[in-house]
């Protein structure tokens, strides 16, 4: 075995030397000091002074009670609300980080594997890597080689394909080049295969680390919401000081008029002091009753129920102002993959020889049928488990095995003999069966597949000589302009040779388009987002030409004018180019995590919410 890792003593040396592996988090507040926050919004604010007035009246006899109790019940009750909402979220965040970061990972340390979190993991460290873990921290890859999901990071669903580092490999200064073969990221998932990683980053300078950073900044602007409410109190404060001020100079004037402060045709000073003092007491009446001591109790009771209701569907609120505003947003950036798509590959549609097009496996009749779930079922790492759900190999091969869960007792009666797995060299795996089957079955990209094909199976499974091949290369062109993936099935009558594929004339089955295909609510979210004049934009990891397809499926692509970038396009413009044509932009492919931040505070800097 290769000698990998640090020493315990070397695990230290470098702790203090970069750092370990936790992710910085931002100093939540505490429960007093969010609820002290709330008593500064400018409607509490106006409340506490009318509550102070009315108190002050209460006791000079010129006021009820009830109503500093009702004043004082209204501001508590609204302060208390929002910051519970907002401290039950934050405390639930906390324990998701806490879960995260008692993670373990296998990581070689003193020439053996042992697990340990992965807030101790230190650069230098060599983990070993196998299917279905998460990548811990960033690094390179010093032996074997694995399929990771970098959509996390960068959106993208296809699984990238990593491999050990050369001897003379020189590791670059990009952090986020996600699509560097030797390199790996805190975040990505290992999707098959097995490799040892060398950390090279750790903690807050990985992709991940960083992109965490910026999510816990706060946007120190206030809220649409907050900004219409201090518009308010000062409208309210406004009119009531001028109308007061008004009423009560009107209502002294009228004492005068009415001969009230005069006694015996002269002016009396006590009569008249009171005659100011009433006035005065009607100006601040009228001050405290222009407040409406109600609305910052519904709001945060509204508030409060909208936070509960987004739980119910898994949203979790950090914020309450979060919710309102949301209500107010006039440009949306949104991630591709799991938001407008549904995240997962899936296959979209079959078609046969005859360039006959099925939108399920159950759709296809006859011998054609049998053949093609015994090509499904029986040449795959993926399987079915009793509740149904495929696990096991990539994803293509969930994708593809997905297309017919109800398939194994439509296959024919076959045993395994020998097997040739994927790997992306050959583009293809094959396994040769016996039974009531005695042939090969290929699985793999059209371009290696189809030009060994002379004959196709018609759907009595009689060979027919296939002169289709064109129609059906164009119908495989027409898939890709769509943004759909194409594997070929096909048979071949020979034995499979050591490691290589049957020689002579092979069968093809059919070909099956595979794409994480956009979600049918998206199509109608988008539309009706938009028809609130809300502009919308994709951002992708994906190529400009698999991000357009998805795009103008989803009715982001609608007019001349709107713009597509790249990542490197965008890199190359200024913030102010950017400013200029971003009420254009609709797609956004190859995108890093940086471009997201950048386009959000631009948007911010035009005061787009």
């Amino acid at each position: 075995m290769k000698n990998f890792g640090l020493t315990d003593k070397q695990a230290e040396e470098s702790k203090a030397k970069y750092g370990d592996n936790r992710i910085s988090e931002v100093q939540t507040e505490s429960f007093w000091d969010k609820l002290k926050g709330n008593f500064g919004d400018p409607m509490i604010k106006i409340l506490c002074v009318a509550l102070v007035i009315n108190v002050v009246f209460a006791f000079m006899g010129k006021a009820e009670w009830y109503e500093s109790v009702g004043i004082a019940l209204a501001v508590l009750l609204a302060t208390l609300v929002s910051t519970f909402s907002e401290y039950r979220n934050e405390n639930a965040f906390q324990k998701l980080q806490e879960e995260a970061s008692r993670i373990t990972c296998k990581v070689y340390r003193n020439n053996e594997i042992k697990e340990i979190p992965i807030d101790d993991i230190v650069v230098g460290d060599c983990l070993l890597l196998q299917s279905g873990d998460k990548i811990p921290a960033d690094g390179i890859l010093v032996d074997g080689d694995i399929k990771v999901d970098q959509s996390v990071l960068n959106g993208e669903a296809k699984e990238a394909k990593k491999i050990a580092v050369p001897d003379d490999y020189k590791d670059t200064d990009e952090t986020m080049d996600f699509l560097n073969k030797y390199k790996v990221f805190r975040g990505s998932v290992v999707c098959s295969g097995n490799a040892v990683m060398q950390v090279t980053v750790v903690g807050d300078k990985s992709v991940y680390g960083q992109i965490a950073s910026e999510l816990q900044q706060d946007d120190e602007r206030d809220s649409p919401l907050k900004v219409k409410l201090s518009k308010l109190a000062n409208g309210i404060s406004k009119f009531g000081y001028i109308g007061g001020v008004a009423i009560a100079i009107a209502f002294i004037i009228m004492q005068f008029v009415n001969g009230t402060v005069f006694v015996d045709g002269a002016l009396d000073a006590i009569k008249t002091i009171q005659a100011v003092v009433d006035g005065v007491m009607l100006a601040v009446i009228i001050i405290v009753m222009a407040v409406p001591e109600g609305l910052p109790l519904m709001i945060a009771l509204v508030s409060a129920m909208n936070m509960s209701k987004m739980l119910k569907d898994n949203v979790l609120v950090r914020k309450v102002s979060g919710i309102e505003t949301a209500g107010s947003l006039n440009i949306l950036f949104s991630d591709k993959t799991g938001t407008i798509t549904k995240g997962q590959l899936e296959v979209v549609t079959f078609l046969d020889g005859a360039v006959n097009e099925y939108s399920k496996a159950d759709d296809v009749k006859g011998e054609l049928r049998k053949l093609l779930a015994t090509a499904i079922h029986q040449n795959t790492n993926a399987v079915i488990s009793s509740d149904g759900k495929v696990i096991g190999g990539n994803a293509t091969e969930k994708a593809v095995l997905g297309f017919d869960t109800g398939g194994a007792e439509k296959s024919a009666a076959v045993k395994k003999v020998a097997s040739i797995p994927f790997n992306s060299t050959n583009k293809y795996s094959a396994t040769q069966v016996s039974g009531e089957y005695n042939c090969t079955l290929i699985k793999g990209a059209p371009e290696k597949i189809l030009q060994k094909c002379k004959y196709y199976f018609d759907e009595n499974g009689k060979k027919q000589k296939f002169d289709t091949a064109s129609n059906l290369d164009n119908k495989i062109n027409e898939l890709a302009n769509r943004a759909i993936r194409v594997l070929a099935l096909a048979t071949a009558d020979e034995a499979l040779g050591e490691d290589s594929l049957p020689e002579g004339e092979w069968t093809l089955i059919g070909v099956v388009g595979i794409r994480d295909e956009v979600r049918p609510e998206s199509v109608t979210a988008i539309k009706e987002v938009q028809g609130a004049g809300v502009q919308v934009v994709m951002i992708t990891g994906d190529r400009k030409d698999t991000a357009v397809a998805i795009a103008k499926e989803a009715g982001l692509l609608k007019n001349d004018t709107d713009r597509i970038f790249t990542s490197d396009e965008l890199q190359k413009m200024s913030d102010d180019e950017i400013k200029e044509c971003l009420a254009d932009i609709r797609v956004i492919a190859r995108a890093l995590p940086t471009d997201k931040s950048r386009l959000v505070r631009l948007a911010q800097e035009k005061d787009l919410v």
